[in-house]
């Protein structure tokens, strides 16, 4: 029975959570164009989330196309099939690598910070004070980082594609691959399909980290122990997230049997 009963509890604390976020996210939504919301903030939350990222995701993707080549030069030459590295990295790196990993990097930098901040002014009264003057707290609060994940999300796993496959083509020019084959197995093997793809994903994934982020603060708890709970959750929640979805998106951009 106590096993029953954690299990019973579980489930509703998980379909609770989905629950509230997906009311963020509608209340988020139709205040952009509606709502009342702070331009100002917007550009901090750019800032803070693109520019901010820039050094640790350039260091993540770096190190993951090296990483890539590491595992896959040595069966691509014992096979003769070196031709082949320089588009199999890039279709790595572009449809799950770095849209993943971007969203990874990102949810524990900002969406933690975002709880925090979201759950330091649910303590302090900050978010009633917003009721008071009138403002919805999940629009003038909410929708600032949910354009910010939005728009800079992609541009991050953009920048990502770059260093990633840069840092991969480092790995094997220095093992003596010819840097034309490697450039013309891209060419043969990445189509523009496979980068919006990928781009997609980093747009949705922006979407569920900010949500998770701002609805884990919404809902913290009193005191230091509850805005650090509800930042903990934030990064959880985050990753859970970018990893589900990204088995959906892959599913129905990348799954279909050619041929």
């Amino acid at each position: 029975m106590n096993l029953l009963s954690w299990i019973g509890r579980q489930t509703i604390e998980l379909f609770s959570t989905l629950g509230f976020f997906s009311i963020v996210g509608l209340r988020t939504f139709s205040g952009v164009f509606t709502g009342t919301w702070s331009k100002e903030d917007l550009f901090e939350q750019l800032e803070r989330v693109g520019v901010g990222s820039v050094l640790v995701v350039s260091i993540t993707s770096a190190f993951t196309g090296m990483v890539l080549a590491v595992q896959t030069l040595d069966q691509f030459v014992r096979f003769g099939a070196t031709g082949y590295i320089g588009g199999v990295i890039a279709l790595s790196m572009v449809r799950e690598m770095s849209p993943v990993l971007t969203g990874l990097v990102v949810s524990g930098r900002i969406g933690a910070a975002m709880a925090a901040e979201i759950g330091s002014m649910k303590v302090t009264e900050q978010i009633d004070a917003l009721r008071t003057f009138g403002l919805d707290p999940h629009v003038f609060v909410g929708v600032p980082r949910l354009l910010a994940g939005l728009v800079m999300l992609p541009i991050l796993t953009l920048f990502s594609f770059v260093i990633g496959i840069g840092g991969g083509f480092l790995y094997v020019a220095a093992h003596g691959v010819n840097a034309h084959l490697f450039r013309r197995s891209v060419e043969a093997l990445l189509a523009p399909s496979d980068v919006y793809g990928g781009l997609l994903k980093a747009a949705v994934f922006g979407v569920l980290i900010t949500l998770s982020a701002c609805g884990q603060g919404f809902m913290a708890g009193q005191g230091a122990r509850g805005v650090g709970t509800a930042t903990t959750k934030a990064v959880v929640w985050g990753n859970m997230l970018i990893l589900v979805f990204n088995y959906i998106l892959s599913t129905i951009l990348f799954g279909g049997i050619k041929g």
